[in-house]
């Protein structure tokens, strides 16, 4: 086993940046959209400080269908916006267009959850004094719910890295990549067993990177 893991060392390490690269890469613009979408939920809902029942409840659909769709039919389904957009269909960057189309409205979903945790009585006192929506919106909802919106944040990295793997059957690249490539299609299946190990690594180390983090900026565990 330490021989093979020696041979394969470089490929695998490879494997592992990629999988990081683009799991980091698809996390950033699935929030950069995500975040909006799941504040516009919550604000637009039934009791909140911008309430549009009719808006909320198309935006919420809009939602729920495009998390509806399978990811490996999605990455196949948007080649020619992935072309578009890198100029290319395969490889870790390619990969990150389907990533953050098919996790932004994951992270919409989480968030919204997030903010709901939010006490009233924190919105209601800010109202009271005098703040705006903008302001109540940045200043009280998103900070009082960080801890969990870290928590959501650590289900969408892992999320995305399963994902990352799931996208290496269409030559993304990343541990996934390896996984079909040397192991699958070669009929080595320690090295399948190598990749699928590191994957579980990395899902424990980053479980527990935000774990602690949260933890630490919980007011209740203060």
């Amino acid at each position: 086993m330490i021989a093979l893991i020696s041979k394969y060392a470089p490929l695998l390490w490879e494997g592992v940046l990629d999988t990081l690269y683009m799991t980091a890469i698809s996390t950033f613009f699935a929030y950069l959209l995500g975040l909006p979408m799941g504040v516009l939920l919550k604000v637009t809902d039934r009791g909140g400080i911008m309430e549009n029942r009719a808006f909320n409840w198309a935006f919420g659909w809009l939602i729920n269908i495009l998390r509806s769709f399978p990811f490996a039919v999605l990455m196949i389904a948007l080649f020619p916006l992935t072309r578009l957009i890198v100029g290319k269909s395969i490889g870790p960057t390619a990969a990150c267009v389907p990533l953050v189309v098919s996790a932004a409205p994951f992270v919409a979903r989480l968030v919204e959850s997030s903010l709901a945790e939010v006490d009233n009585s924190v919105v209601e006192a800010a109202k009271c004094m005098g703040a705006t929506n903008w302001q109540i919106i940045t200043r009280v909802m998103l900070i009082e719910a960080v801890p969990s919106l870290v928590r959501g944040l650590s289900i969408s990295v892992i999320t995305l890295v399963g994902y990352s793997a799931m996208a290496g059957t269409i030559g993304a690249g990343g541990l996934g990549d390896i996984a079909i490539r040397y192991g699958q299609h070669r009929y080595r299946y320690d090295v399948m067993m190598i990749t699928v190990a590191l994957l579980v690594v990395l899902v424990c180390l980053i479980q527990v990177i935000f774990d602690k983090v949260a933890s630490g900026i919980d007011k209740r565990n203060r």
